[in-house]
């Protein structure tokens, strides 16, 4: 698979991850369900670098760059994100969220030298700007689902939602030098799940009260956390990693953020709510600006 499918494949699994944990994560608050997504990915990711044995490519000396992108994506980025959800919802989040693209960009032409010229150029842009729009104006007058309710927390939400951009767009860029050797994928994102769910373990041992489970785990949290852990962090980062070492991590960082508009007709299906006229506007701007990346 070429890094441009594997960057849109990682965003499906993102669209369809972020539509199952947010049920979960108002259950168990972002910290603990950010933990229990932490375990649950630890074990499926450990389970095939060892049984494959792609745990040996390793390099001793550069596990310190993955744990530090695990603190700084999976630890601070995550739990900011899934905290800003709990505030302003996956809608609102995700249009804060998309903005990891442009940080992506950004921070790939000064500190790695890559620029964005031409068609690519122009189709990067139309992919933001449609991205944006689908999430701005993905929502109906009469839409009153409790996910688009803001509470009073609008301000924190805000900041936890450009957080959680930043932190991804940082986390992914330090790796890329390190991903186009021979490193793997998996191992590599094995490590990083494992560093970021040991420092959250700690803030719960620690007796910090924001790392406490709101309400206690059952079996459909469970399963919800699971099967979220498996798409977003088991197959979704693990796609973004390998992504890495083949191409740009500025187009990887534009593909990847279109997840937003693929939750659109995925609400659409659950609730039966067809989104707004902007948000099919703002779909078919990212498409185009898609089709643009894709074939030039």
């Amino acid at each position: 698979m070429q890094y441009e499918w594997m960057a849109l494949t990682a965003a499906v699994c993102w669209a369809v991850g972020s539509l199952i944990s947010a049920p979960a994560s108002a259950h168990l608050g972002a910290f603990a369900f950010t933990r229990w997504r932490m375990a649950c990915a630890s074990v499926i990711l450990w389970s095939l670098a060892i049984s494959s044995g792609s745990w040996s490519s390793l390099p001793p000396d550069q596990l310190w760059l993955l744990a530090l992108s695990g603190i700084i994506g999976i630890l601070i980025g995550d739990t900011a994100l899934f905290a800003s959800m709990n505030r302003l919802g996956p809608r609102r989040a995700g249009v804060l969220f998309a903005t990891h693209a442009l940080f992506s960009a950004l921070l790939a032409y000064l500190f790695l030298g890559e620029k964005i010229w031409g068609w690519t150029l122009l189709g990067s842009g139309l992919l933001v700007t449609g991205v944006m729009s689908a999430i701005l104006f993905g929502k109906r007058s009469a839409e009153q689902h409790h996910w688009e309710n803001s509470n009073h927390q609008l301000g924190i939400g805000i900041g936890l939602g450009l957080l959680s951009a930043l932190c991804q767009a940082v986390s992914t860029l330090m790796l890329k030098p390190l991903m186009e050797t021979d490193i793997d994928a998996i191992a590599a994102s094995a490590v990083r799940m494992t560093t970021a769910l040991c420092c959250h373990l700690a803030l719960l041992w620690l007796g910090f009260k924001v790392a406490r489970v709101y309400m206690p785990m059952n079996r459909k949290v469970l399963a919800m956390v699971a099967f979220n852990a498996l798409l977003s962090m088991g197959i979704g980062m693990t796609l973004i990693l390998q992504a890495l070492k083949e191409g740009d991590a500025g187009i990887v960082a534009m593909l990847s953020s279109v997840s937003p508009v693929v939750v659109l007709p995925l609400l659409w299906l659950v609730y039966q709510r067809r989104p707004a006229i902007g948000a099919w506007l703002g779909a078919a701007l990212t498409v185009a600006g898609t089709v643009l990346i894709l074939r030039h």
